[in-house]
């Protein structure tokens, strides 16, 4: 009898241990929170922080929210299902989006990163305020096909979303413009900015490029990088590209400007972390890097408005022979970013 009193004793006082060690490892984790950090070799950001100060509730709040299926009509998708952490929150095989009852969309999803640096979304730049996006998915029918106010009411009902908006917002009261701004909060600190070629900018000690990769930015920085401007790997500019018109006739920016000017044009996507992005283009149609750089080296179709920097010297295309392909494709690996892509803070929870 003495010795199972005395092995309760031990498993209790075990038990309080573990408990202290937890809730000071806890209390460590939101010590470490720094809010909206400007990497060194970043330009200022392009977002109002000011109008949206990014806090530690607001953030934990935007990332529940953003692994929330309940945004879905049918609470089986959440933000995080068509954009997952691992493969640089794309959609990780799928050349399309694939949304609620498996329905497909017409365009690959897009990485989330650095959109505080963005001054428009999407592949077509139909949304320009980070605030606002959110809307176009969860009311689109073939991604989570939900009403704002359904959203709203299903967050009311639970009392986690309840308390979790109070500690973000001072109040317990959930609406559309808290939500928006509290997602928006969570996708400002996706910020990819830890990879080798960040390293070697920043003239971090040790960090330099090999030959090859030193190579491959000298083409890179020769062939690519008019519109693949650094650091952010893209100027956020819509241009015709001079892909091959795909089965469902996406025509790009037009769709939301109806300029006939910008028929065909999508943003330009960034070339960071392409490791784990794949497929590529706006409708995922090349599962490889070299794909990409074969359709500019010999598949660029002569349109309208195709990008002046591809039709030069009544030439298509960039010019890129193998050595120089397998050169830049070095370099364009110093661009992943590993530590983004498995960064526990922007896991779901």
């Amino acid at each position: 009898m003495k010795k199972r009193t005395l092995y309760l004793i031990l498993f209790a006082f075990s038990l309080f241990i573990y408990a202290c060690k937890k809730e000071t490892s806890i209390k460590e984790a939101v010590s470490t929170f720094l809010g909206f950090q400007k990497p060194l070799n970043f330009p200022d950001p392009v977002y109002k922080l000011e109008n949206n100060p990014i806090t530690e509730n607001g953030f934990l709040l935007g990332r529940a929210l953003f692994y929330e299926p309940r945004l879905s009509r049918d609470n089986t998708i959440s933000c995080g299902s068509c954009h997952i952490q691992t493969s640089g929150f794309t959609q990780h095989g799928h050349d399309v989006s694939h949304g609620i009852d498996d329905r497909l969309g017409s365009r690959n999803s897009p990485p989330m990163m650095n959109l505080a640096w963005n001054k428009a979304f999407m592949w077509d730049g139909g949304v320009f305020d980070l605030d606002l996006q959110p809307v176009s998915p969860i009311t689109n029918p073939v991604e989570m096909d939900e009403r704002i106010e359904n959203v709203l009411a299903k967050l009311k009902r639970m009392p986690k979303y309840v308390s979790l908006f109070n500690k973000a917002f001072g109040t317990e009261e959930i609406t559309n413009a808290r939500m928006m701004k509290a997602l928006s909060q969570f996708m400002l600190m996706c910020i990819s900015a830890n990879s080798k070629y960040d390293k070697v900018m920043r003239k971090e000690e040790g960090q330099v490029f090999t030959a090859d990769e030193q190579a491959g930015y000298t083409i890179f920085k020769d062939k690519c990088s008019r519109c693949h401007s650094e650091p952010l790997f893209t100027d956020g500019s819509f241009r015709n590209n001079g892909i091959a018109v795909g089965p469902n006739n996406d025509q790009g920016r037009y769709m939301t400007t109806l300029n006939p000017a910008d028929e065909y044009k999508f943003k330009v996507p960034s070339l960071r972390n392409l490791s784990y992005t794949a497929p590529y283009m706006h409708d995922g149609r090349f599962l490889t890097l070299n794909g990409v750089l074969e359709h500019y080296a010999n598949e660029v179709k002569a349109t309208p408005n195709l990008d002046p920097f591809l039709q030069q010297n009544n030439q298509l295309g960039i010019s890129l022979p193998a050595d120089a392909r397998l050169k830049l494709l070095t370099f364009l690996k110093t661009l992943d970013d590993k530590d983004f892509v498995t960064r526990k803070d922007l896991a779901e929870q």
